[in-house]
């Protein structure tokens, strides 16, 4: 059985905004799995524990770059927020945003392979990189980036410079904005219901059978009686349909005018939308958490061996 460490706890609680007991007795029955804790208190906690989830703990910034019908986007870390507001780290984002553009590179290491200098570094991206490390005193990783060049107009819109989205489109460059701009807001996860990832619509019935198992265990401690299978098995496809509609975005209702779902606005505006990308600072990162305890202690016993 795996031990369950203060640490784990807190890393837990930082990720859902559960009570630390709740917590514990989470990654207690997930035998300290902590996307397994996660999921067990999303079904006991409601989507209370999924919006936090969805907290972003990295720093650094998400640039663009478009010329015509190319550009790209991409996403840019550093270790803290101080850093990703600096002048030199914005304009190397950016930069690296720009040469991937201009020479479609295959990965991360071609990109820093790229010519480029800044601050009295080069001759490479990758040399300028690691001369603003030496300069700034703190890492920084190009994380991941994409190139757009499939013919099709291209829209940007940037949340400051933690959000970033690209949208490939054919028609109004006004409306391709503004659902550049709704996507930054309401982070959609596909074009449409049926391009929702497999494993995502199979977490999220996971989840409602989980709530539906924790009703029934409700009900029948107050003595009232369990619905039936096929009832419960409606409850759950209809979760599962309700949750596809809230991440496809064509059937998001459109932030500028939610009496239209965005796929009714787009057809108003005579406007395709072919794709769509979106970038936020640190997703799927997570920070490191200290442990203050462990630590100070750990200061202690040097301080003792030291006298």
């Amino acid at each position: 059985m795996a031990v369950i460490t203060a640490k784990l706890v807190a890393e837990l609680r930082a990720k859902t905004d559960a009570p630390m007991m709740e917590c514990k007795k989470a990654l207690t029955e997930a035998d300290g799995d902590l996307d397994k804790a996660e999921e067990l208190l999303r079904v006991k906690l409601g989507n209370k524990a999924g919006k936090a989830a969805a907290r972003i703990t990295a720093e650094g910034v998400v640039a663009s770059y478009i010329d015509g019908t190319v550009g790209a986007l991409v996403e840019v870390n550093s270790e803290t927020d101080f850093v990703s507001k600096n002048d030199s780290f914005i304009a190397l984002s950016r930069a690296a945003a720009e040469l991937i553009a201009k020479h479609n590179p295959s990965d991360v290491e071609a990109l820093g392979a790229l010519a480029y200098e800044q601050d009295s570094f080069g001759p490479t991206l990758e040399d300028v990189r690691k001369g603003l490390i030496g300069k700034i005193g703190e890492n920084m990783t190009f994380r991941r980036f994409k190139r757009f060049d499939s013919g099709a107009q291209l829209a940007s819109y940037l949340h400051g410079t933690r959000i970033g989205v690209i949208v490939e489109y054919e028609g109004d460059a006004t409306a391709a904005k503004d659902v550049a701009m709704h996507i930054a807001a309401m982070k959609p996860v596909a074009l449409t219901s049926a391009d929702v990832p497999a494993e995502l619509i199979e977490k999220e019935r996971s989840v409602a059978a989980g709530k539906a198992e924790e009703d029934r265990k409700t009900a029948e401690a107050a003595g009232k009686p369990a619905q039936p299978a096929d009832i419960v098995a409606k409850r759950i496809e209809g979760g599962v349909q309700k949750y596809l509609k809230e991440v496809s975005l064509f059937n998001q209702p459109f932030v500028k005018n939610d009496k239209q779902t965005v796929e009714q606005t787009l057809k108003a505006a005579g406007t395709t939308v072919k794709g769509f990308t979106l970038y936020v600072v640190g997703e799927g990162i997570e920070k490191k958490v200290d442990d203050f305890a462990a630590e100070v202690a750990a200061q202690v016993a040097a301080a003792k061996n030291a006298a």
